[in-house]
């Protein structure tokens, strides 16, 4: 079998191409579980927080340090959630860091508990984990996805988006560094919950194939993407993943097929030239 090549599109203007699966396929193959494991584990949010103030002006340092304290004196859950976002909004538009902006909406929106601003949190970690390669921040991402996703799912269970949501974190996510597959497995489940309610959800069912790509399953992705690109012939991402489902299994006229059909839509040179260097790895 073809070492399985991912390509996804990223960005509606630049439309760049995304490896992020190319990576973990190697991280797997030459690192022990344990070691995995370890790596997966190593993110952490406040250290990275720390050593992003140190590099900080003087005067926005202060600024920083001035809400964290404010943080540890508030006693009233209100006077909290304004600080996180706050410093939010600072590490979003002053340091200009995802990381901690994310972290800070996420601290605010558990204190608020309501199902929008946890889901707009939620979707933060998912939005950004999706073309993250750091394998401790993907970890990291994913289960502060997951977290907010189920609160927000505990509030409003007849949500069809959250379920996508909490099982898109699980494919995307830890899926993508699951050396048995069972991570991308408890995102497939909470995808069926959905597509079993109603089989036209296009957006479950585009999960669903990158699931079962992920958790060895080509054969049910492909029928996955097919359907979806049946049903919307101008979703590049689903036909960029059925192409390369197709050249893993080893499918070089079908691979190329959609190959060639995603480089027509696209009519981006950079990315004909990347597709057309997969095409020649796989004749």
């Amino acid at each position: 079998m073809n070492k399985p090549i991912i390509l996804v599109v990223a960005g509606c203007v630049a439309l760049a191409l995304l490896f992020f699966f190319g990576k973990t396929s190697i991280l797997k193959k030459e690192l022990p579980v344990a070691e995995i494991k370890s790596k997966l584990q190593s993110f952490d949010i406040h250290h990275f927080i720390d050593s992003a103030e140190s590099k900080l002006p003087i005067a926005q340092s202060l600024i920083v340090k001035e809400l964290e304290n404010n943080i540890t004196r508030g006693d009233i859950p209100a006077q909290k959630i304004k600080q996180y976002n706050s410093l939010a909004n600072f590490w979003k538009d002053s340091a200009k860091l995802p990381e901690p902006y994310a972290y800070y909406i996420s601290e605010a929106a558990k204190l608020d508990n309501s199902e929008k601003n946890l889901t707009f949190a939620a979707h933060l970690f998912l939005d950004n984990l999706r073309g993250e390669h750091d394998e401790a921040k993907i970890e990291w991402m994913a289960n502060s996805a997951i977290e907010l996703f189920e609160k927000a799912i505990t509030i409003n269970p007849d949500n069809d988006e959250l379920r996508i949501g909490l099982g898109s974190s699980y494919v995307f996510g830890k899926g993508r560094g699951s050396v048995d597959g069972s991570a991308a497995m408890q995102g497939i489940q909470e995808l069926l919950k959905v597509v079993r309610k109603d089989s036209t959800n296009m957006k479950a069912q585009f999960v669903l194939g990158v699931g079962g790509f992920v958790s060895g399953q080509y054969d049910k992705a492909i029928e996955r993407f097919s359907k979806v690109v049946t049903a919307q012939p101008d979703n590049v991402e689903a036909i960029a993943f059925l192409a390369d489902t197709y050249a893993a299994i080893g499918d070089k006229a079908n691979a190329v097929k959609w190959y060639n059909i995603s480089k027509r839509l696209i009519n981006n040179p950079a990315y004909s030239k990347e597709v057309d260097e997969r095409i020649a790895a796989i004749k």
